[in-house]
């Protein structure tokens, strides 16, 4: 790997700046230089959250531009297509199925749209999707998406398994240790 371009994005208390932690912990510990940038928007109020994760031999600057971004990690199934323009041509979408309706939904004023991450593949862009509030709560705790969603992007990534469960034992709290280990398994292992 020269560099990786990484965005992780989703709504407000999902997780997204714990998994941009991991990652980064994740390229640091294989030895590239690794710059992180959250941009946290409205997050209290349930907005967007977006983390650049940048990982190389030398990174200048965590910021990623348009077109830039290699993979997204996508929390939520409409910022997959809010962040779409981030993504390189080839680059892949790792994004939960989950549908989080936002304020003009919720208020009535518009409907979710329909099929995104089958419109975003329809574009000619690699999706790889899961119902990661399923297999977090399988593994234990909803709070668990973003460790799912962590695991099927490392594998499509090709990061070993053992790296990554090392990273977690080292940055999740030692009582979340054995729940956030299961939801990785199941999410490596789809």
């Amino acid at each position: 790997m020269n560099s990786m371009n990484i965005l992780i994005v989703g709504v407000g208390g999902q997780g997204t700046l714990l998994a941009s932690k991991l990652m980064g912990k994740i390229f640091i510990d294989s030895g590239f230089d690794v710059k992180v940038s959250e941009v946290h928007g409205m997050s209290q109020r349930g907005g967007s959250v977006v983390t650049y994760v940048r990982a190389g031999e030398k990174v200048f600057s965590p910021v990623i531009d348009l077109g830039e971004a290699d993979m997204i990690i996508s929390f939520e199934a409409l910022e997959s297509a809010r962040w779409l323009p981030y993504l390189k041509k080839g680059g892949t979408i790792i994004s939960n199925t989950a549908q989080i309706d936002p304020m003009p939904v919720i208020m009535g004023n518009a409907q979710y749209p329909e099929n995104v991450l089958g419109r975003i593949q329809d574009l000619g862009v690699k999706v790889v999707s899961a119902d990661a509030l399923s297999l977090a709560e399988q593994a234990g705790s909803a709070k668990a998406v973003n460790i799912v969603l962590l695991a099927i992007a490392a594998k499509e990534l090709g990061i070993s398994k053992e790296e990554c469960l090392e990273a977690i034992r080292a940055t999740v709290p030692q009582k979340t240790i054995e729940v956030n280990e299961k939801a990785f398994e199941l999410g490596y292992n789809i």
